[in-house]
């Protein structure tokens, strides 16, 4: 967290609501520089109804982290519309239902630790108070979970936790700059889902490892499935973490 963020509680009331009667509706989905997480991507493709290289090309951007080489995809803003997202409209957002779990978040910030001992997983909240946002002071009875509950936001946070883990354990193993052919890796596994899985069955990928049956079946039409499967993947990889089929 830094400075400029307000710790709140869990139970400390959430004294903000976002609504169209707010004279900056929409302002915060402008001047966008928005990275989006592999389920962010994963819920936005399924909303479209596009396969995942669509979606990537369509409304992203790619570029790579200076000092770690990770691939790193961002919405594609449009500069001659104030560089706003690209499915905001008059009305507000259009993939509301599949909104990217940072907008679910918006105006919180979430830190995480985990017990060495135990994995659990402890979180911390700061509210992001800015200027432009007219929504701030306004009483909703919402304790900060209650609220949080309302966005839909466990799931999104539970699977982009997997990520983080991700490149933590990219930070301990290997710290410092993916080369080209490993970036090429995470992408793939991660952020292009239907390239990953077209590469699996029709161009035999996993052919040094023994999958089980079942999990390839599942993973064949399962894009959470998938996409944990990719995750354990890229940790083999890159990092030579044996992967483990089943509980």
């Amino acid at each position: 967290m830094t400075e400029d963020m307000i710790p709140v509680s869990p139970q400390d009331l959430m004294k903000f609501n976002c609504s169209c009667e707010n004279e900056c509706f929409n302002d915060c989905c402008r001047n966008l520089n928005q990275a989006l997480t592999p389920y962010d991507i994963l819920r936005l493709k399924h909303n479209l109804g596009i396969p995942s290289q669509m979606f990537l090309k369509t409304y992203t951007s790619l570029h790579y982290g200076p000092g770690s080489g990770l691939p790193i995809i961002e919405f594609k803003p449009n500069p001659d519309k104030g560089y706003e997202c690209p499915f905001v409209t008059p009305q507000g957002c259009s993939v509301y239902e599949a909104r990217p779990g940072s907008c679910r978040m918006y105006p919180l910030a979430r830190a995480i630790t985990r017990s060495r001992q135990t994995g659990e997983i402890i979180q911390y909240f700061a509210l992001i108070e800015e200027p432009h946002c007219k929504g701030f002071g306004k009483e909703t009875g919402q304790t900060v979970t209650q609220w949080l509950k309302g966005q839909n936001v466990d799931k999104y946070n539970k699977e982009n936790d997997k990520l983080m883990e991700l490149i933590s354990l990219k930070n301990q193993i290997m710290p410092g700059k993916l080369e080209g052919s490993q970036s090429d890796i995470f992408y793939l596994a991660v952020y292009d889902l239907d390239e990953f899985r077209a590469r699996i069955f029709e161009k035999d990928l996993l052919k040094k490892f023994t999958v089980p049956d079942d999990l390839l079946k599942k993973i064949k039409t399962d894009d959470e499935a998938l996409l944990d499967f990719g995750l354990n993947w890229v940790k083999y990889m890159l990092f030579g973490v044996k992967m483990i089929f089943g509980e």
